[in-house]
């Protein structure tokens, strides 16, 4: 995790070098450009060379790195253009090239300065410390210091540090960061806890199966990491001729020089052949692109992707938030006999006002939005992972699992009935009793997006041959949410 951190500051400094650069250029252009009109020439000349000379320096610094990693792009012949025109004298067009180039560079990091900051709040949200077991107590480590076996303890609304089994009953784990699926799942003892799901429920114990760079939130930002920093497929095509362009354009260039006698016009084929707006396209481009697609709604996490979309024939879709609203919305409400499904719900979001679950603020709202008189409750006691109990209106009101509700005891009918549409739907079943009675479940679930069919229909009509569904639901949930 420090090294991924260590490597976006390494960009970020980066970027920073690249402004710099920029903004000497650009201001060295101005000032000689001043110079010149007031018949200083000679100082012109010399201030174009001083916004010149830093954009050489780190193009030099930039290609010596690609060299000793084997690799050579089209900045090369950038760099012997602007080397030889203040070799030449030419400075003017030295500090042109130069903001040329550079000005490519920040509008590259421009395009994908969002998408960076998103993989910021990343690093950001990953754990640092550890609470590692040791004899009957605790201690709190590094998490790098994390080694495959050790026992670990996870306190309610921490993140899991380290991929691990759960040693503990049971744990209820909000995996939305890792799967994108929105509602917590309840895991057993032995079952896998990874690492980025947040704990909530009860504090629970697991053993690390995993050191924490080769858990699961580490991978997501390796990946991540990887899409900003590489290039999109268009700039590496250009890349891949630059050792082929460099000798081709210092050849020409040579012949000029040897045919006119006169070196200038060995320079002029130099900066004609610098592949400037060959560098400025792929950037303004991406941002072009990328804007568009922003204004939809529409994150691209670099010029690869949006450059795929061109020859795209089969588009795999993820459910959650994508297809789907990508929360936990209340699709029904079951009943006991004679109970009023209106006052059911107005008593559990009563309740659930007092909660900060996911699933609390579900029910909250859907009883909001049936403009449904919520109560203050009273004397509220919550069982993490499990439900709340309290008062409402002077009625004793329990909202959980159907064991919260029932405990040991046998399921009605109309509960059983209830867990059966449950499962049909990949719902969540929230049971509510009143005063001691079960009284009613509410359903929670995903809802499919209303603009869904309509993009389905649309990528059919561009060419898009087939289109897939991915997703951890049942075959025969698939097929109903499809129906």
């Amino acid at each position: 995790m420090i090294d991924l951190k260590n490597g976006v500051l390494t960009m970020i400094n980066e970027r920073a070098a690249r402004r710099a650069l920029i903004i000497i250029a650009l201001i060295g252009l101005a000032a000689g450009l001043a110079a010149a009109f007031t018949g200083h020439n000679r100082l012109a000349r010399w201030i174009w060379a001083a916004g010149t000379i830093p954009v050489v320096a780190g193009l030099a610094i930039s290609i010596a790195r690609d060299v000793l990693a084997g690799r050579m792009g089209v900045d090369a012949v950038a760099f012997v253009s602007m080397a030889a025109a203040l070799a030449l004298g030419q400075t003017l067009a030295g500090v042109v090239v130069a903001i040329m180039y550079a000005g490519g560079g920040v509008l590259e990091d421009f395009a994908v300065g969002r998408a960076e900051r998103d993989l910021k709040s990343l690093i950001d949200r990953a754990p640092r410390v550890a609470h590692r077991k040791t004899g009957g107590s605790f201690e709190d480590i590094p998490i790098d210091k994390v080694a495959v076996g050790d026992g670990i303890i996870v306190r309610a609304g921490e993140v899991v540090p380290v991929d691990g089994q759960i040693t503990s009953l049971n744990a209820s784990l909000d995996e939305s960061a890792v799967t994108g699926e929105p509602i917590p799942v309840t895991r057993f003892t032995g079952e896998a806890a990874r690492s980025g799901a947040i704990n909530a429920g009860e504090t629970f114990e697991m053993r690390a199966a995993a050191t924490a760079g080769d858990s699961t939130y580490a991978g997501i930002i390796k990946m991540v990491t990887a899409a900003q920093t590489a290039k999109a497929p268009f700039i590496r095509m250009a890349d891949r001729f630059a050792l082929l362009l460099l000798p081709v354009t210092l050849l020409v260039a040579g012949t000029a020089w040897a045919l006119s006698g006169d070196p200038i016009r060995g320079l002029a084929v130099l900066v004609a052949a610098t592949p400037c707006p060959l560098i400025l396209a792929a950037p303004v481009a991406f941002i072009a692109g990328a804007a568009q697609a922003a204004r939809r709604s529409i994150l691209i996490k670099g010029g690869g992707p949006l450059e795929a979309l061109a020859r795209t024939h089969t588009v795999m879709f993820d459910k959650t938030g994508t297809l789907t609203v990508g929360g936990a919305r209340l699709v029904a409400v079951e009943t006991a006999p004679g109970q009023d499904p209106g006052e059911l719900l107005r008593l559990a979001a009563s309740l659930e006002q007092a909660s900060h679950h996911v699933v609390a603020a579900a029910i909250v709202s859907a009883a909001v939005a049936k403009a449904l008189k919520l109560q203050i409750p009273q004397n509220v006691r919550e069982t993490m992972g499990s439900g709340l109990e309290g008062v409402v209106e002077g009625r004793k009101v329990r909202v959980g699992s159907h064991q919260l509700v029932y405990g040991s005891g046998r399921l009605e009918e109309w509960a059983t009935r209830a867990l059966r549409r449950a499962s049909w739907r990949s719902a969540l079943s929230v049971f509510v009793s009143i005063d001691g009675y079960a009284a009613g479940a509410l359903l929670l679930a995903d809802e499919l997006r209303r603009e869904t069919p309509r993009a389905v229909r649309a990528l059919r009509n561009a060419g898009v041959a087939r289109i897939v569904m991915v997703t951890g639901d049942r075959a025969d949930a698939d097929d109903r949410s499809r129906a």
